[in-house]
Parts: structure tokens; sequence; C-alpha cells
């Protein structure tokens, strides 16, 4: 889900309870990773113990060869009896291996479909909480890795490692308690490779290592992103001629890529490669035959004392190199579980115990400072009244904090300093469900849902009637078009038609409509409207007006010229207030922007402010 769409959700889905105030909410922590694998520590540990038993029960057939030889190339007679016991107890072995490592990979991917079940769940459902501030300064293509590939990486740490970590670490030891029982210098012979191998481990953990890691990591966060934001806007794209610009930002994501990838395989290969000819076999068969040869060729070592070493030294080499592996992935979903972590830690905007009715729909900012980064004020006290009733354009050049100071008003954030009154109360002091009873929106970049275009509209209000939709359509100028599509108003958006940037921004003015809340806030809501559009949006907003205290970033002058106040922003702090004809009158700031952006309209064949 989009960023704009968990907004729009949030303002026209169904509220948690109002009394859903800090004390009832846990710690994100409490919450987090940790808690939701808690539930399920019995089944990792049936796991653990399932795949422990069933691997030492697989050294049953490679004991039981090395008894066989024992007892046929021993002097005299073979004892049948024997020999079939041996045959047997190893056939049983491999059985109970195959049976019980089959319900340890059973059992362990039963715990990861529910354990990716409930982290995507609950990333969705922090996200949705969250403030849409800090949404907003995420790339889509981060939450997108998050939620798919960072979760998918757990999946080896829950379904494969646990268990085979644990086998890698007691087989091993089995292993080597025999061997200690047949010769204890051989058996120091043949742990030379496998100690060889570990003590390259430390190299991968080096700090330039892990920065290498760490590197690669972002570089495919980068190229995520940057194919995400290139596939959603490649209609605008093409349409002002970016293409060469969107895929030269494509390349350099490419190509840095490929230069992480470059240093980090150079500095992690030289390491694999030891380790991988430590732990093959030819390697340690030589081993084993080396020493093997020398202490038989000395009289210290009986020729078939040798076959175990053959048969479980060569073993030893599989549970480590799988160690190995086990280690791999094990980093791999300790990063992604961190970033998992990092999300659901993002305090939720907090709910007040004990909410608050307002009294009326008057808003006030009373010394609102606001900043997203500490010392870097935004907004810097801001002092501005919204009377019921009336309309305020809120205007200003680029960079002046308009769209933060509207972001405010439906508490997609939570002023630094200051306080904004809704009736009255701090916004602060509403619950969520009463706030978006008060407040709708619509943004001037709209991502509408992926369902009909009446189910769009009714967002909102889920029980609207068809006739609601109806006149909340025609109000917003949009009915007509609606009525051009494949199948009116049940064609599903993204599926049977797209709509164009202007057609999606009246859908969106139409669901605000029918919400009929008794604030509304329009951030540049019709930036891609055309004159005819945009004065049959105003008219619209002219008839519901009544008391309704609307609040607009404006930037064409018609929009200006209808406003009963005009607000005038300008590096975060309010120079002008007041009606337009008397800023106008006042020949300040709002009189030198206005004759600028006149000149400009002029010259570009419309008046934008």
């Amino acid at each position: 889900m989009t960023t704009t769409e968990l907004a729009e959700a949030r303002n026209q889905s169904p509220r948690p309870p109002d009394d859903a105030g800090p004390a009832k909410q846990q710690h994100p922590e409490g919450q987090g990773v940790a808690g939701l694998l808690r539930p399920y520590v019995a089944g990792f540990a049936a796991v653990i113990v399932l795949q422990v038993v069933g691997a030492v029960a697989g050294l049953a057939p490679l004991l039981a060869v090395v008894e066989l030889a024992r007892a046929l190339l021993a002097p005299g007679t073979v004892d049948h009896g024997h020999v079939w016991f041996v045959v047997v107890a190893g056939a049983v072995g491999l059985f109970i291996k195959l049976l019980l490592t089959a319900a340890a990979a059973g059992i362990g991917h039963l715990l990861d479909g529910r354990v990716q079940l409930a982290l995507r769940r609950q990333l969705a459902a922090r996200l949705g909480r969250v403030p849409i501030g800090w949404l907003s300064r995420r790339r889509s293509g981060e939450l997108a890795k998050l939620v798919g590939e960072d979760v998918g990486a757990v999946h080896p740490f829950i379904a494969h490692t646990p268990g085979e970590l644990a086998s890698a670490f007691v087989v091993p030891l089995v292993s080597l308690v025999y061997l200690f029982t047949v010769d204890w210098r051989l058996t120091l012979i043949t742990l030379i490779p496998v100690v060889a191998a570990v003590s390259l481990v430390p190299l991968m953990m080096t700090p330039a290592r892990l920065r290498e890691q760490a590197d690669f990591d972002a570089a495919m966060a980068r190229i995520a992103s940057s194919v995400v934001e290139f596939v959603q806007g490649i209609a605008v794209v093409k349409a002002f001629g970016g293409g060469e610009r969107a895929h030269r930002e494509f390349r350099v994501a490419a190509d840095d890529f490929v230069a992480v990838f470059r240093r980090w395989v150079h500095g992690i290969s030289p390491i694999a490669a030891g380790m991988q000819l430590a732990l093959s076999p030819p390697f340690v068969l030589l081993a084993v035959l080396i020493g093997g040869a020398g202490l038989i060729s000395s009289g210290g070592m009986a020729p078939a004392d040798l076959l175990p070493f053959l048969l479980l030294g060569l073993g030893l080499t599989a549970p480590v190199a799988a160690l190995g592996h086990g280690f791999d992935e094990l980093q791999a979903a300790r990063r992604a579980v961190g970033r998992i972590r990092d999300v659901l830690a993002v305090p939720p905007l907090p709910e007040p115990a004990n909410p608050v009715a307002p009294h009326g729909h008057r808003v006030e900012l009373r010394g609102v400072r606001f900043a997203y980064e500490p010392g870097r004020d935004v907004l810097r006290g801001i002092d501005l009244t919204l009377e019921p009733g009336t309309v305020t354009a809120l205007v200003g050049p680029s960079g002046s904090g308009k769209s933060t100071l509207v972001q405010l008003l439906p508490r997609f954030v939570d002023p630094t300093r200051g306080s904004v009154r809704l009736g009255g109360v701090d916004l602060r002091e509403l619950g969520s469900r009463e706030l978006y009873r008060q407040v709708s929106f619509v943004f001037q970049d709209v991502r509408l849902l992926r369902a009909s275009v009446a189910d769009n509209i009714a967002l909102a209000v889920p029980d609207a009637g068809p006739d609601d939709v109806v006149r909340a359509a025609r109000l917003a100028n949009v009915h007509d078009r609606i009525l051009e599509l494949p199948r009116g108003y049940e064609t599903v958006i993204g599926e049977d038609a797209r709509l164009s940037g202007g057609e999606a921004q009246r859908v969106a003015l139409a669901r605000a409509l029918l919400a009929d809340t008794p604030v509304l806030v329009l951030d540049e809501a019709t930036s891609f409207a055309d004159p005819h559009t945009e004065q049959a949006v105003r008219r619209a907003l002219d008839t519901l007006r009544g008391d309704r205290t609307v609040l607009v970033i404006a930037h064409r002058l018609e929009t200006v010229v209808g406003a009963d106040v005009v607000a005038v922003l300008e590096d975060g702090v309010i120079v002008e207030h007041g009606r337009p004809a008397e800023l106008l009158d006042a020949d300040g700031k709002f009189a030198a922007l206005w004759r600028s952006r006149q000149a400009t309209g002029s010259a570009e064949g419309g008046e934008r402010l």
C-alpha cells in the first residue's frame, strides 16, 4: 500500500476505539520480533530435538559399515547373527533419521509460515498507525523490501537454521567422542582441516567486511527503490519527457550496486574459497590418509581402524559447512530482523487515555513549531485561526512550509511545540475516530485504491447509497467522466480503466465531500485540474460551505480571490494574514507575490499563485 493510500485509509477507515490510550498500548519492542517468537518456543524446541536425534541416528549406517568391516575382516568364523544385527541397526538408524528429519522440516516450515504471517500483520498494523509524516519521508522501495524481502529473509532462520545449527554442533561432538575412543592421534589429525576452516570465520566479521555487507544491503535497497519509483511514475515521466533522466537515475543505482557488489565479492571470496578448500572431501581425505598411513606403517594403529576416520572424518565437514551456510543465513536474517524491529519500534501516533469531544469546529494554531530534524524548524511559531464558514487560502513560495502546516490538521504529524486545537480541544486529546469524523482532506498527489469507483468514493461512508455517491461525484464534477468508463461506477480503477491526475483528484474530492466533515483540508487538490473543472469544484465548495472550515493551499489566483482569508507563509512564518483585497491594498508580500504570479500566469496561459 502506498503512503497516500495509508493516509486516506486512516482518514476514512473504521478507527480503533477511542479509549485505546497509552495505558493500553504495549511498548513497541514488547510486541516486536522477540514477542512474536515467544509463543513458538515449544515448536522451536521440538524442531531442534527432532533434528538432533535424527542427525545422531544418521551416524548409525556409517558405524554399521565400520563394524561390518571389522567383523568380516576379523580372523576366524564370521558371526552371522552379529552381522545381521549390525545391518538391521544401520537400517533402523537410517529410517529414524529420515523420519525425524522430515518431521523437523515440516514443523519448521509450519512455524516459518506462522511467524512470517504474524510479522507481516504486525508490520501492516504498525505502518497503519505510525504518523503519516514518518511514512512520507520513506521511499516506497524501502517499505516494499521490508515487507517482502526482509520478512522472507527470516525463512531460513525459522525453518532451517535452528535444527541445522544444533545438529552441526552435536554430530561432530558425537563423532569426535567415538573417534577418540578409536585413536586420539588420528582424531587430532582429522580435525586439522576443520580447525583451519573455523579459524577463517573471524575474518568474515572484521569491520571492513561488515561495512561491505552494510553497503551491499544499502545498494540493494536503493536499486529496489529506483525500480519501484520509476514504474510508479512512468506515465508522468513519458508525458513530460523525463525518460532519459529517470533511466539515468536507475542506471546510476545499478552501477552503484555493481561497484558495491564487486567490493563485497573481492573482500569475501578469498575467505570463502579458503574455507571451501579446507572443508572439501579431497583435502580431508588427504589429511586422514597421510596421518593414517604414517600410524599404520609405524605399527601404531591397526589397518581396520582407519575406516571409521575415512567415513566419519569426511562426515565432519558436512555439518561444519552447514554451520558456515547457517551462519551466513543467520547474519542475513539478523540484519533483516533489525530493520523489521526498527519499524516495529516506531512509536504510533499517541492516543489519549481519556478522549475529549470538541465543541464546534474552529481551528486554532497557537505557537506551533515543527521540525523533521532537531534544530531545523520548518514551522517557526505559527499563530492562525480558521473560523467556521470560511475558506482560508495558504500561499507562499515553494519550501515555505505550506504542506507541513496542512498536515497538522489531520494530525499526520504533531507539532514539536505549541498546539493545534479543534473546537477548543488540542488534537492530541481527541481520539482518532473522533478526529476523522471532524477532518477530511484531499492530497495533491492522489493514488486511488484498486477498487470500484463507487467504493473509492464511499470509502469514508461504506453504507452510503448509490444516490449519495452520485451526488458527491456531481458536486466534484466527475460524474460525466465516470459514466464514460467501461462499467461506470463499478469500474475497477487500475484494472478496467485508469484515471488522469485531475480525474483522480476529483474522485478524491468526491470522497471528501461525501464524508461531509466540518473541516476540509485541500493540499493543492486542484493542481491537475483545468480552469473549467476548478470553477466547478469551487462552486461545489461554495454550495457546501455553510459553517464548514476549509483550509486550502492555493496556486491559482481564482482560488485566492474566492477565499475569505489569505495567510502568506514565508520561511515557516506567517508574514501576512487578512482578506485578499486588504492584503493587496497593503502592497506587501502578498501583493508582490500576486503581481509576480499574475505576470507568470499570463505568460504561461494561466494565472497561478
